[in-house]
């Protein structure tokens, strides 16, 4: 047994693969490290930017029917009492 050991390169016939393994090691921690700085810029986790990312985004669920409402009624297509209805409906209010 001893005469086999002392005749096979170091470590057995892999021994020839002993510089891939650190490779691998660095290279999984540099991916660890691009998904961290991705995450972190692309909003995934971190401080929550979710209003200043997006600046046109409605910050509210009403606010989308706010916006076409003040389209229509500045393209003409309602009175000032049918918007101002529809705005307190869309607010809570009563109509």
């Amino acid at each position: 047994m001893h005469t086999i050991a002392m005749s096979a390169p170091h470590w057995g016939p892999a021994a020839g693969f002993w510089p891939i393994f650190p490779l691998a090691w660095g290279l999984l921690w540099v991916a660890v490290i691009a998904l961290a700085v991705t995450g972190f810029r692309k909003g995934w986790w971190g401080p929550r930017r979710a209003a200043a990312a997006t600046p046109g985004a409605p910050t509210e669920p009403t606010a989308t029917a706010e916006r076409i409402l003040a389209e229509r009624y500045a393209r003409g297509e309602m009175t000032d009492d049918e918007y101002f209805e529809k705005m307190s409906v869309l607010r809570g209010g009563a109509a």
